[in-house]
């Protein structure tokens, strides 16, 4: 059971990798952030969309473990 668990959750990651991939591909056009007053210098949306989920992903996988810490 654990050996398909692990399995399931490897397709579904590379699934999205793959997604983040192709999505990052097709979207080269620079932008910039802006928040309030602040704007960032042009950047692909392809680099903040893989910035953004890589930074999610990270997080999601500490925080259980930060939070076990603390029981």
């Amino acid at each position: 059971m654990r050996t398909l668990s692990s399995i399931l959750t490897s397709l579904i990651l590379a699934g999205w990798v793959s997604t983040i991939a192709i999505l990052a591909i097709q979207n080269a056009t620079p932008v910039a952030l802006k928040f309030l007053t602040f704007q960032s210098i042009q950047i692909p949306v392809g680099l903040i969309l893989a910035f953004s989920v890589s930074t999610g992903g990270i997080a999601g996988a500490v925080l259980p473990l930060l939070l076990k810490a603390q029981r």
